[in-house]
């Protein structure tokens, strides 16, 4: 049980009431016995005329007030002996009925439990009204990240379910200002809501009680941020078109600007589950030590890095961003077990399955130079094709033959996974990226034959998590670009280390010199050299600005 995990080292205000309450009683009881021991010993001494070790008085102390008898010692001849004994006795009575009430009936009886008594003492922590989602996703996430907060669970079995299991909830009505000073709202520094049609009445009321809070509210449809920003919310987040712009962008490739690109090959190598590269930091990768390939980028949990942080670890789902010669890349592949290879190139045609909120954010997050065919088995919603996803013919005559990608965000993680199994059947090379609900569906789209997948309940976490480090929580990811640049910049400075400041945005992939382009790490960059530098479209117009104001 909780309550009786080692609470010894934690800082008080990391106990719970009950925890600190147990604190007490133990510190408390030990100060009696202490107390009675010494004044025992005294009186066998002074009083009996019979000095004795104070261990032998600490032993009969114990054995009366727990009733189990007296020893040697008995029986006393003075008043006041008998007077202390007597007071002893009552004590360990009285003890023994606290210890049974405080301590033994709520251990193993099922008596109706206060869920605030196992809340830690908050301050700048992060209060969580209601969340529609994957509960333990988000709480584990903020637990991960030493994160304090506090949920409000509406539901009284599931607020009791997640405190059993060891987490901070409480059941409650987060419209109702009790149960938000129950959360210690006006302590609070960032408030999550995650409540449909109520997220308005709880922000109101939030806000009341604590007006510096920073607001973060999950909504369904990106139609309602107007309405909540001018209440107050910091920030509306719809997890479906989010994830529909990301899948999008995800799939667009980089753009090449020069034709002495030849020699330079791009690849988006994806790790697998059985990879050997699963679990590795970024830094001990040999993709990452090559000394002729540049890591150009990453996506890791739908979140673009450019470049990645060296402690970011490969997980299943990553997909890492390669720029080097063609043959030192496929070499590489060859080592490498249990990732996939994709070069990119210019893409002929996406489809887009499914036409809801995700989908259309898809759709428009595409350049108009993109082609794009869209399918929903509803007219009203006006695709391209009206038609079931799921069925052959459908993604047939919408050109999966012919098409680069694949985006399915229908509305149902069956469906989701039937339409990549049949369009994985259809073509072996389109690329294939697919949102679902739940976290513990992403193995099966895996194996069903997807290429990228993305949770919703796992994006919302990571949403969350960014929101509680005060990043931007909706980041448009623009498209990667390569460029050439004079020696300027960089003269002087190997590959090696202009690739690894961390400081930067951008990375150099090579040195074009002699007609010839050099990837290698060790290449010292010279006068008169031209370099291939990557970067999304926002990090390349920023190094522009900054090497013609130079």
């Amino acid at each position: 049980m909780r309550e009786l995990r080692d609470i010894e080292g934690l800082h008080p205000r990391d106990l719970t009431q009950r925890q600190r309450l147990l604190l007490l009683f133990v510190a408390g009881l030990s100060i009696i016995v202490l107390f009675y021991t010494i004044v025992y010993n005294w009186g066998m001494q002074t009083l009996e005329n019979r000095p004795q070790s104070v261990f032998r008085s600490f032993q009969t102390v114990v054995e009366t007030m727990t009733t189990t008898g007296y020893g040697a010692d008995s029986p006393w001849t003075t008043p006041a002996m008998n007077t202390l004994m007597v007071t002893i006795q009552l004590t360990g009575v009285l003890i023994g009925f606290i210890t049974l009430r405080v301590l033994v009936i709520p251990l193993f009886e099922r008596t109706p439990l206060n869920l605030d008594d196992r809340l830690t003492t908050k301050k700048d922590h992060v209060v969580i009204a209601e969340y529609q989602r994957d509960t333990g996703i988000l709480l584990e996430e903020l637990e991960k990240l030493d994160t304090d907060y506090a949920l409000i669970e509406s539901d009284e079995d599931e607020a009791k379910r997640l405190s059993d299991d060891g987490y901070q909830a409480i059941n409650g009505d987060p419209e109702e200002r009790a149960d938000l000073d129950r959360a210690t709202i006006e302590r609070a520094s960032l408030l999550i809501t995650d409540a449909g049609d109520r997220t308005a009445s709880i922000v109101l009321t939030a806000l009341e009680a604590n007006e510096d809070l920073r607001v973060v509210s999950f909504i369904e449809s990106t139609r309602h941020e107007p309405a909540l920003t001018e209440i107050g919310v910091d920030r509306s987040v719809a997890p479906h078109a989010l994830i529909g712009q990301r899948l999008a962008e995800k799939s667009m490739t980089p753009t090449v600007t020069g034709e002495r690109s030849a020699e330079i090959d791009i690849r988006e190598i994806l790790v697998r589950r059985d990879s050997p590269l699963h679990g590795v930091p970024v830094r001990d990768s040999p993709i990452v030590n090559h000394p002729n390939l540049t890591l150009v980028a990453g996506w890791f949990d739908g979140e673009l890095r450019l470049p990645p942080s060296p402690d970011e670890k490969l997980t299943p789902n990553t997909v890492l961003v390669v720029a080097g010669p063609e043959n030192e890349l496929d070499e590489m592949m060859n080592e490498v077990a249990g990732v996939r290879s994709r070069r990119l190139e210019t893409p002929s045609q996406t489809i887009v399955a499914g036409l809801g909120e995700g989908g259309t954010a898809a759709t428009e997050a595409f350049p108009d130079d993109i082609s794009v065919t869209t399918i929903d088995q509803s007219a009203a919603r006006a695709p391209d094709i009206v038609g079931d996803v799921t069925e052959p013919e459908t993604l047939r005559k919408a050109g999966i033959g012919d098409a680069s990608a694949l985006i399915v965000t229908v509305d149902t993680d069956s469906t989701a996974l039937l339409t990549v199994a049949v369009a994985r059947s259809l073509s072996s090379e389109i690329e294939i990226l697919v949102r679902v609900t739940e976290g513990e569906k992403t193995k099966a789209a895996f194996r069903a034959g997807a290429d990228y997948v993305l949770s919703i309940q796992q994006v919302s976490a990571r949403l969350v998590a960014s929101a509680v480090h005060g990043e931007r929580v909706m980041d448009p990811i623009s498209q990667i670009r390569l460029v050439w640049a004079d020696e300027t910049p960089f003269a002087g400075e190997s590959l090696a280390a202009v690739r690894r400041d961390t400081e930067r945005e951008w990375a150099p992939v090579g040195v074009l010199r002699g007609g010839t382009i050099r990837t290698d790490e060790r290449t010292l960059i010279k006068a008169d050299d031209e370099v291939l530098v990557a970067g999304t479209d926002a990090a390349i117009q920023a190094f522009e600005r900054a090497v013609d104001s130079s």
